[in-house]
């Protein structure tokens, strides 16, 4: 059996095991890695090349520098301000959500915008009681019509630019993307508001974060602190902890208004069965709910010794009660910078993603434990299971095959038939293997074709570029998609649910629209 034939083989077991849930994501991607191993189609170095991959980084370190934002307190503040401006309209929301995250992919990537304004997301959702996945996949796939805004959206932009250039006939203008980018933008938007409740799943995820919007209320009726004082300042916080059984500090006598040893922290209150104890003294005993206040590094360190159980972390109370913290104004110029960085390649995007994670630890923003807390392991381990599967795609030949065969179907019929069929290949091509490989496949396909049937290359080499951005039909297609997996809840048939009508209306536009801008 030829290594090509094999590689098909794995390809459409992937795609079954994927499209039915059989069995979980992670282990599909390292078992096709391995298979291609073991039948002989990729050496062992070849088979964990994807761990090694620059993606993995980027993708990785960008959860980092997410988790930064959100630490800080940016990610709050950008919820509240999105909040008040969409008040309880889905439509505003919707449309803010998606006219964000596409304009700032234009200036990065989708992976990027995606991986900064995800914990916004999910912190307007908590605010406003919906639940993550109506909001989430529309910020990811709001991420690919935006990466068609101009040329820094996406590599696939640089690589058609660069094949057009090539050809003789000049490459694209920086913003010349977007005579296709914001019509497939607008109308994006438009297919979420109009039908994704119907096509959107209202699911919450295993793990989602708790909602801490009206906790200083709680604290103050539950505790019955003096209201005109707030529980939360940009330093000092208040969080409960209880007494477990077997605790050192059982038979410990408190009251409130007394300090900790160490002068840090002060008790506020004392509860027992529920019934708060007043002012007076109380030996601790099994149970019993203590009201703490202080710093919030202090408080942090406190309840994270084995005498206590914390109700709340403190860093997730702080973190959706305190916008823009100490360190906002740090987190906000290491995002600027890599956003600087990306939008002008000053260097690749795995080494600005990996440096402005590193930054965010060594200007205290983050520690390196919840740093690592926050990278999706998921989403690492699927992406690099799959590499292997695109590599072989490639080396293999399979994938020039179906190309070719692809010119000799529709390529007498014309131009237009020319630009469908690309589209076909590229967008199918798209949802297995990453659009940077399809693009790659694909534009000397679109080279020789318009050589070969006499017309300009560039509205074919358009096409590639928008096909390539059509990822809406599986959750591995980008990076940005598998991103919202976890948080959202999704399932593999949630993504072609939505992504099936968005990818007609990409090929609505290339077949009526780039013609008409860039003639044959």
């Amino acid at each position: 059996m030829s290594d090509v034939t094999i590689t098909f083989l794995v390809l459409g077991a992937v795609v079954v095991l994927f499209v039915t849930n059989r069995a979980p994501v992670e282990i599909v991607a390292v078992g096709a890695a391995l298979s291609l191993y073991f039948t002989g189609v990729l050496n062992v170095e070849q088979t964990f090349t994807g761990f090694g991959d620059p993606v993995i980084i980027f993708i990785a370190t960008l959860f980092v520098v997410s988790e930064g934002l959100d630490a800080a307190g940016v990610t709050t503040w950008m919820g509240q301000e999105l909040i008040a401006r969409a008040g309880a309209s889905r439509t505003r929301l919707v449309v803010l959500v998606m006219s964000l995250a596409a304009a700032l992919t234009a200036l990065i990537n989708p992976n990027g915008s995606t991986a900064a304004l995800l914990p916004v997301v999910v912190v307007m959702a908590l605010r406003l009681g919906r639940p993550p996945s109506q909001l989430l996949l529309p910020l990811a796939f709001a991420a690919h019509p935006g990466s068609l805004l101009a040329m820094t959206g996406s590599v696939v932009n640089v690589i058609v630019s660069d094949a057009s250039a090539e050809s003789g006939e000049g490459g694209f203008g920086y913003f010349e993307f977007a005579l296709v980018g914001v019509p497939l933008t607008l109308g994006c938007i438009a297919i979420v508001v109009l039908f994704g409740e119907r096509l959107l799943p209202v699911r919450r995820p295993r793990a989602t974060t708790a909602n801490f919007s009206e906790h200083a209320r709680t604290l103050v009726r539950q505790y019955q602190l003096d209201p005109e004082v707030s529980p939360f300042t940009r330093t000092h916080g208040i969080a409960e902890l209880v007494i477990p059984p077997r605790s050192g500090l059982i038979g410990e006598t408190v009251f409130p208004g007394m300090v900790s040893e160490s002068g840090d922290l002060m008790v506020l209150a004392v509860q027992r069965g529920g019934e708060n104890q007043g002012e007076k003294e109380t030996v601790l005993a099994p149970g019993d709910t203590v009201l703490l206040r202080g710093t919030w590094p202090d408080l942090q360190v406190r309840l994270q010794k084995p005498d206590v159980l914390a109700v709340h972390p403190p860093y997730l109370i702080r973190r959706q009660t305190v916008p823009l913290g100490r360190r906002a104004l740090y987190a906000i110029a290491v995002l600027a910078g890599m956003v600087i960085l990306l939008a002008t390649g000053g260097t690749a995007p795995a080494v600005a993603s990996t440096i402005a994670a590193c930054a965010l630890i060594l200007l205290g923003v983050l520690s390196v434990k919840p740093a690592l807390r926050a990278i999706s392991w998921s989403t690492v381990v699927l992406v690099g299971g799959m590499i292997p599967l695109s590599h072989a795609m490639i080396t293999t030949g399979a994938a020039e095959e179906i190309a070719d065969l692809l010119v000799e179907a529709v390529g007498e019929a014309g131009p237009y038939a020319l630009l469908a069929g690309l589209f076909v290949l590229t967008v199918a091509f798209g949802q297995m293997i990453s659009n940077t490989a399809t693009a790659l496949i694909v534009a000397p396909i679109a080279l020789a074709a318009g050589r070969e049937l006499n017309v300009s290359v560039q509205p074919l080499l358009m096409t590639v570029a928008v096909a390539a951005s059509a990822s809406f039909l599986t959750p591995v297609a980008t990076a940005a998609n598998l991103m919202v997996m976890e948080p959202g809840g999704y399932r593999f048939n949630d993504y072609w649910k939505l992504g099936l009508p968005m990818t007609l209306w990409f090929f609505l536009v290339t077949v009526a629209l780039i013609p008409v801008i860039w003639r044959f």
